[in-house]
């Protein structure tokens, strides 16, 4: 019953003055609120990056060659049999196997030469692992399509953006409306004019057939096009020459600008045959259902475990330790970053604290010397300042929701110079929010602990007091 009556004394305290309140629970609401929105943003950057790495190239899981993946050389190729397959689609999780030819060329078109990875990949089981057919390009905006659009009946706000992304390919209608901020009430039309004007003729690949796709970036470095050739020169299996000439049957734009500026696409046969290694691979990617960490790590071992020397299973971590130690450097200063924002947090919030403190100093006085026990002002405190932290810390949840999840559909996107910096570094220049997750408890946890330890002060203050002196404050 007294518990109660407390909780009843603490709820009416705070709205006896609600500008104190209000100022109080804002301290809190502001500490969560961009906790939550930059903690969203490091980790959605992080995610974004790993996932275009896995999901682009080398997928979850990988068998090779024990010695392919420190020594890509043709000669570093195995035998993909039946019962491999049969035991590797036997594992729980597994959903199905990708077969790659992974090696290195020459390409050439014209007078210009580049050096390429060309991935030998089955057209359709692709589709379980990097889906390269969803990433065939759709829109371009050269030079004679953003002078058609300009004549169009686009708005003129897209207009005005036309010239920042001159010379972008898109391989969807959202990536495209994301860019050019067109609302889902305008896109039906806009999109139409789009299509109209700015549309990409672009084919796939089929099985046996001598057809390439190759990145959008390489394609224009190559100043290739489709039905364009392509001519491959190589060094093939045990050191004989491996020469082909291909037709470009599409082109894609890949998420990750490192690959898109030297990738071919070759249907996995026709690699073989270029580089003279019939029946062999260089690896064979393992989609599967639930990429957690400890599953991945555990269908690592059990696969390891049913292949034979001189076979080899690797996780994705293992084939992207560069990317991994990259991004726990950044960690550690995004981190840092997070620190000092908690600092800001915990100073603002004793700063409130402080201030309600010393303003009620001459009622915490008057209620003790009207007989109220300090034990039972100091639970009354401590429920008020919960009170205030539980509504702070909620409040800033249902505020930063919004944003998280816009900025999750509607990726902050970089142009000019920060979005070259962020290429030369192999990443797409693109910062998405990382949907809630874990990562919400734990920012309101530590909030609410910043609240908790804040409170010791009254508690003190109220502790030590000095009933005459208090009242005369």
């Amino acid at each position: 019953m007294t518990v109660m009556r407390n909780y009843k004394i603490a709820w009416r305290n705070l709205w006896r003055n609600k500008r104190r309140t209000l100022i109080t629970v804002a301290s809190v609401f502001f500490a969560i609120f961009f906790a939550l929105i930059m903690r969203s943003l490091q980790l959605g950057a992080y995610d974004h990056m790993f996932r275009n790495a896995i999901e682009s190239y080398t997928g979850y899981i990988q068998i090779q060659h024990e010695d392919f993946w420190d020594n890509k050389i043709v000669d570093n190729t195995f035998a993909y049999t039946p019962e491999l397959d049969q035991i590797v689609m036997s594992i729980q999780n597994v959903t199905g196997t990708v077969p790659r030819f992974e090696s290195f060329a020459l390409a050439s078109s014209g007078t210009l030469t580049k050096g390429v990875l060309v991935m030998g990949v089955d057209p359709e089981k692709e589709s379980l692992l990097s889906d390269i057919r969803s990433k065939l390009v759709k829109y371009t905006l050269d030079d004679k399509n953003i002078k058609a659009l300009r004549d169009s009946e686009l708005p003129q706000e897209i207009k005005k953006n036309l010239e920042i992304f001159r010379g972008n390919s898109y391989s969807s209608s959202s990536s495209l409306a994301i860019d050019f901020n067109i609302t889902d009430k305008d896109s039906s039309s806009i999109l139409t004019i789009f299509r109209k004007y700015a549309s990409f003729r672009n084919s796939y690949i089929k099985s046996g057939e001598p057809e390439v796709l190759i990145g959008d970036k390489l394609a224009l470095y190559l100043k290739a096009a489709i039905g364009d050739t392509i001519v491959l020169l190589g060094q093939g299996y045990h050191g004989t020459t491996a020469a082909g000439k291909y037709r470009i049957n599409g082109i894609v734009k890949l998420p990750t600008p490192d690959l898109d500026n030297k990738i071919v696409y070759l249907p996995y046969d026709i690699c073989q045959e270029l580089y003279n290694a019939p029946g062999m691979l260089t690896s064979v990617a393992i989609s599967i259902k639930d990429n957690d960490d400890e599953i991945v790590n555990s269908m690592v071992s059990e696969v390891g475990s049913k292949v034979e020397p001189p076979l080899k299973v690797m996780g994705w971590r293992a084939m992207n330790k560069l990317m991994i130690n990259q991004i726990d450097a950044d960690s550690k200063s995004g981190m840092i970053m997070i620190i000092i924002l908690y600092l800001v947090i915990a100073f603002g919030i004793f700063g409130t604290v402080l201030m309600m403190t010393a303003e009620r100093k001459r009622e915490f006085g008057v209620l003790v010397a009207i007989g109220m026990q300090k034990s039972k002002l100091a639970a009354v405190i401590t429920l008020e300042m919960i009170f205030m932290g539980i509504l702070g810390i909620a409040s800033g949840i249902i505020a930063a929701l919004p944003v998280i999840f816009y900025g999750y559909s509607h990726p902050i996107r970089f142009h000019g110079e920060m979005a070259k910096m962020y290429e030369d570094y192999g990443y797409e220049a693109v910062m998405p929010f990382l949907l809630p997750d874990m990562y919400i408890v734990w920012q309101a946890v530590t909030v609410a602990i910043i609240v908790m330890v804040a409170i010791i002060y009254p508690l003190r203050k109220i502790n030590k007091m000095k009933v005459v002196n208090s009242i005369k404050a």
